[in-house]
């Protein structure tokens, strides 16, 4: 925290100390008696309105942002342009009241050694660090370090130059040789547009691979320097061009420190599009015009150009939002490329809404969770209902309050296909959940099987092994021993046989092949004759007898459930009649009621946890415990899962 106070604190003094500069300038311009045109002359308009532009910005983005290293670049370049604009008039004026020699050239030095390092080093780097203050990438770092290390070459050039200002006596460190080394100042001119020229390809690379947020506080750049090219080209080309156009340069550093702390402050992409398609009708009518003038008469061409400025504007007007909002006129088109994509998945289908409308962030909610997304969530949002499956979510333009009547049109076009392709991503998940739950399953009753096998039936074969081949080897010797032998070998086959038959009923009780679900239940229900407790307990059974086939699943699934009910009468109840009713329709129910005494809600334990997990690999439910007549216990199974 300290540490952020006191880079505040100086960005807060950088900033303040830009404005006493360029407020000094002006005044010492004032008491020098210049003209607009002899300040003009002597760089002090330029140096004022550079520096203070991006002076100040920097200083703002060196404030909110202390790490981005551009906000010091800009603060410290701004400083220099600004010592320029400020050491012309000062020299004027040191050199009118008769002040010492030495000052005067002091103060030329400062205007010739000063500004070169705004234009020669810090602008190159810092078209390197926007928008974020990183390098494109890690291989960028060699060309930042050349654009840094070559840097103070332009500052020397300019320095070095003998040259004199309005008349007053040349500065310290020049060099009287100067033209003899045109070649290096002809190479320091070349790096300079190189390195220029390098910094924007950097921003393409940005532009090409960076998100919609970072491609949007670039297109901020983009614009103003648009603007500032089409104002001051003309000036520097055309005489008498109003030198008011140099008051568009501060665009530049504004545009950036918008994109770097407000970047969402509007939607830019529309300012650019609605920009470029009137500049592009603009010249094609001029151009028009002019060639239809050296044919025909000038009001024949205006007539000929006005008709067809109209439909032209439209055209332009299309194919430039194109290039800026995709293809959101053409509803067709993007319907046929999310269509292409719906068999992917959402993540598909989602990227092509989202590239196709340049939306920053589209996704799908279910029941409030995001099931698929695609872009950088950010504020505000707009929702299109997907009927009962969810909703789409649409984060909006920057400056956007609202979705477009035609972003609108849109998306509920797309939200049928959206719909159904957010219920067969459900099922398909939910197949698969189930699938990897009948894999659990099937592995768990190997592992069970396994064990039984390992642990109880292998050692009781092998035992019989081992003592059928004793018997063997005592049959002449001992006869006696060896009869004692082959009678145990027989009473642990005979064991063996019934372990065998208690993992075949495990798998699936005989009984239902035998007897059916009914009759295997009303055998199990002979069988309860009396409680734990010895008090006689009767078991009734009540079927219709039209009960359909059952799938095998169901079948052992309401035997094992329906025997555990009675099992648990028996062992914890006090009842004295127990009941089981079947039912059909969509779904078979059972039920097992008994007249014992409630006692409070029944604590959940290996049983009753079994029954409930049974009926839910189904997709059916159990319910146990105490009812007004007892205790109940109700099993519910959709016969159409099985």
């Amino acid at each position: 925290m300290a540490a952020a106070r006191t880079t505040r604190r100086l960005a807060a003094l950088l900033g303040a100390l830009v404005a006493l500069l360029a407020a000094y300038a002006v005044v010492a311009t004032l008491a020098a008696g210049w003209s607009f045109r002899e300040a003009l002359d002597g760089f002090v308009v330029s140096n004022v309105v550079i520096g203070l532009g991006f002076g100040l910005c920097g200083a703002l983005i060196a404030f909110h942002r202390p790490r981005h290293p551009v906000g010091w670049l800009y603060a410290a370049g701004g400083t220099f342009q600004l010592l320029t604009a400020a050491a012309a008039p000062t020299a004027q004026l040191l050199n009118v009241g008769g002040a010492p020699t030495w000052l005067v050239r002091a103060c030329v030095t400062v205007f010739s050694w000063s500004w070169p390092w705004h234009i020669g080093f810090v602008l190159p780097l810092s078209l390197l660090l926007l928008p974020d203050g990183r390098l494109p990438s890690p291989r960028w770092r060699p060309v930042a370090w050349a654009v840094a290390a070559t840097g103070p070459l332009f500052v020397v050039e300019v320095g070095l130059s003998p040259g004199a200002l309005n008349g007053l006596p040349p500065g310290f460190l020049t060099l009287p040789q100067y033209e003899d080394l045109s070649w290096l100042w002809s190479l320091s001119e070349l790096r300079w547009a190189a390195s220029m020229l390098v910094g924007v390809a950097a921003l393409v690379v940005r532009y090409r691979r960076g998100d919609e947020r970072l491609r949007r506080q670039i297109l901020w750049l983009v614009g103003a320097a648009a603007v500032v090219l089409v104002a001051v080209t003309p000036w520097a080309l055309v005489a008498g061009t109003p030198v008011v156009v140099l008051f568009t340069i501060p665009l530049l550093p504004v545009a950036i420190a918008v994109g770097i702390l407000r970047h969402q402050l509007l939607d830019i992409r529309l300012v650019l599009a609605r920009g470029v398609a009137y500049v592009l009708l603009s010249a094609l009518v001029l151009a028009g015009y002019a060639a239809l003038v050296v044919v025909l008469s000038g009001v024949t061409s205006a007539l000929i150009v006005a008709l067809a400025a109209l439909p032209l504007r439209g055209w332009l007007q299309r194919r430039v939002e194109r290039l800026f909002y995709g293809q959101r006129s053409d509803p067709l088109r993007v319907a046929s490329r999310v269509g292409g994509r719906l068999g992917v998945g959402l993540a598909g289908p989602l990227e092509e809404i989202r590239e196709a409308l340049r939306l920053p962030y589209v996704a799908v909610a279910v029941d409030g969770s995001i099931v698929a997304a695609s872009g950088e969530p950010r504020a505000p949002t707009a929702t299109v209902p997907l009927g009962s499956d969810g909703e789409l979510l649409v984060a909006l333009r920057s400056g956007e309050r609202q979705l477009s009547p035609t972003d609108q049109r849109l998306l509920r076009m797309l939200a049928g296909p959206l719909a159904t392709a957010v219920r067969a991503t459900q099922l398909s998940h939910d197949l698969q959940a189930s699938r990897e739950r009948l894999v659990s399953a099937r592995e768990e009753e190997r592992r069970r099987l396994r064990r039984e096998l390992h642990d109880g039936l292998g050692p009781l074969l092998t035992g019989v092994a081992m003592s059928a081949d004793a018997a063997a080897n005592l049959g002449e010797r001992s006869p006696a021993d060896a009869a004692t032998l082959l009678a145990a070998v027989r009473a642990d086959s005979r064991t063996a046989i019934l372990e065998i038959r208690r993992l075949i009923d495990d798998l699936r009780p005989p009984a239902l092949d035998e007897l059916g679900l009914v009759g295997a239940v009303r055998a199990r229900a002979a069988r309860t004759l009396a409680r734990s407790d010895g008090t006689p307990l009767a078991a009734v059974v009540d079927a219709p007898v039209d009960l359909p086939p059952l799938p095998a699943a169901i079948e052992v699934a309401a035997y094992r459930i329906a025997t555990e009910a009675l099992t648990n009468v028996v062992r914890h109840s006090d009842a004295h009649t127990v009941a089981v009713r079947f039912g059909h329709g969509d779904s078979l129910t059972v039920e097992v009621c008994d007249d014992g005494t409630p006692n409070g809600a029944w604590t959940a334990g290996v049983g009753l946890t079994g029954m409930r997990e049974r009926a839910a690999e189904l997709g059916g439910s159990c319910e146990a415990g105490p009812s007004a007549e007892g205790g109940r216990v109700r099993l519910c199974l959709p016969l159409g899962t099985a």
